[in-house]
């Protein structure tokens, strides 16, 4: 045997007598379906979304479970975009190739198609055997859904999904959307950790669309999560991005926290300068000699899209300094530059990842 091979194997060796020492995480922003998107991937009565991901599909799957929020109801047709979206089950499907493990679902489109589009959307990622959370067809399937806790790589984590609404439409006939309510947050975090959640995870939907700083509720019910020892909080809707702060946390010195205000679009068609990319996250977890779970670090990666006019010529997700095409490198290196002062600003280590 090769003296290089032997530090691997004896790491998984120990791996094996004492469990695995760490994991990583990814966490992606808002997958969505405009009309152009789902004319691009349209070809005849089906849709080919193989050309979208590929780019980015190496650093999603080296993750050990990766998080994505898919803003839009997923079922049979008529398939629509904004305003109230609808898009096929083969765009899951091209989420989960490229890597995705957790698809979130309470946000402010997920009663587009009222309680039909709900169930349809839990029905979809449940034939793929696809872990979800947000949405529930009742109130009984939320209590054997919760708390949902993932071993990864030894790690049991809690994961949580919660929107400030659903565009004013209200839930009926009983399905399920878990909105913000502190009573309920609290509940489900407690939930969680007596069934032996490590650590918890919670997911929210929230801030100011456009606004590349959170608002004043944000970092209230940040402040919250915080304060109940939450050890990561993703945010999600300005459709822009937000500051992350990777830090001890305020109320239990012994923990860090990993905070992210907003990751901004993973996947759409809007077209500002600050929407037409967004932020992936990734975060490590460590178990040293003393078994206790830890957040050993936090990362970022910027994604960009390029638009597609038909399904041999499909939007594409690219990092951000991957981009060469012509004019989209200028408007992708726009973004980069807008995106970049926001973090440099504010970000607390966390820093840009030198090579996704």
């Amino acid at each position: 045997m090769t003296g290089g091979l032997i530090l691997p194997l004896f790491v998984s060796l120990l791996s094996l007598l004492f469990g695995y020492d760490e994991a990583e995480l990814l966490f992606a922003g808002d997958a969505m379906q405009h009309k152009a998107q789902l004319d691009a991937a349209r070809s005849n009565k089906t849709y080919d979304y193989s050309q979208c991901f590929g780019d980015i599909a190496g650093i999603v799957s080296d993750a050990d479970y990766a998080v994505v929020n898919l803003e839009t109801p997923v079922g049979d047709g008529p398939h629509t975009g904004y305003p109230c979206f609808n898009a096929p089950p083969a765009f899951v499907d091209a989420l989960a190739d490229a890597g995705f493990d957790m698809f979130l679902t309470a946000n402010n489109h997920t009663l587009d198609r009222g309680p039909r589009g709900l169930r349809s959307t839990i029905a979809e990622l449940d034939a793929r055997n696809l872990d979800h959370i947000g949405t529930y067809g009742n109130d009984s399937a939320r209590l054997e859904a919760l708390p949902k806790i993932k071993e990864i790589s030894g790690f049991k984590i809690a994961f949580l999904n919660y929107t400030y609404g659903t565009n004013g439409i209200s839930p009926r006939d009983g399905v399920r959307v878990d909105y913000i309510d502190r009573t309920t947050v609290k509940s489900d975090i407690d939930a969680a950790r007596a069934a032996g959640a490590e650590m918890i995870a919670v997911c929210v939907h929230w801030g100011d669309e456009y606004r590349l700083l959170p608002n004043k509720p944000q970092r209230h019910f940040a402040d919250f999560l915080e304060a109940l020892g939450v050890d990561m909080v993703i945010g999600a809707h300005p459709h822009v991005i937000q500051p992350m702060e990777f830090r001890p946390n305020r109320y239990y010195p012994d923990k860090n926290i990993f905070l992210v205000y907003s990751l901004g679009n993973f996947f759409s068609n809007m077209k500002t300068a600050d929407t037409r990319g967004g932020a992936i996250a990734r975060v490590r977890l460590f178990r040293g000699d003393d078994r206790k779970p830890v957040l050993k670090g936090a990362e970022y990666g910027l994604v960009f899209t390029i638009p597609g006019t038909c399904p041999g010529n499909n939007f594409r997700l690219q990092m951000v300094d991957s981009v060469s095409d012509g004019a989209w490198a200028l408007r992708a290196r726009e973004f980069a530059r807008r995106a970049r002062a926001i973090f440099d600003k504010y970000n607390i280590s966390v820093p840009e990842l030198s090579e996704p």
